[in-house]
């Protein structure tokens, strides 16, 4: 029985350190992509990140300051924020923008002005950082999509 009791904790540590990092796309390649969701998930994770913003500024200013609401939002917006970043960088830097494609630099400026702008999200309630992270999604779509891509 003791060893049964001390056995459990030691499988529990293990899977909450395996677990969390086990992502949602593999990189086998698998070859099973959607670009068009990846892109409409960083926008939705953008406009979570500016309703983050939102909730921070009006619960800052409420009398009294609901501490706990606070500090949930801020969580909140820096997960998308990093969420966004994942996105960018495991799944399009990492497989899916090749040096061999053309407008490469271009694409690669543009998700590096992402990454940029969701760390700039994380470390302020600034909403012209979710704008500007809105401008540049907007920007990779039209290098990677094409010109024509709504």
């Amino acid at each position: 029985m003791r060893k049964l009791l001390l056995t459990i904790p030691a499988v529990l540590l293990l899977l909450s350190v395996v677990v969390p990092t086990v992502s949602a796309h593999c990189e086998i390649p698998c070859g099973i992509y959607n670009d068009q969701l990846r892109t409409q998930l960083v926008a939705e994770h953008a406009r979570t990140i500016e309703k983050s913003m939102q909730q921070i500024m009006a619960l800052s200013q409420a009398d009294p300051v609901n501490y706990n609401q606070l500090a949930r939002w801020v969580s909140n917006k820096e997960t998308h924020a990093t969420e966004i970043q994942h996105i960018v960088s495991q799944y399009f830097m990492t497989q899916r923008i090749k040096p061999d494609q053309p407008k490469y630099p271009a694409k690669l400026t543009t998700l590096h002005k992402m990454l940029i702008a969701a760390m700039k999200c994380k470390q302020t309630t600034d909403l012209a950082h979710v704008n500007d992270l809105r401008k540049y999604l907007k920007e990779f779509e039209a290098l990677y999509f094409g010109a024509s891509h709504n």
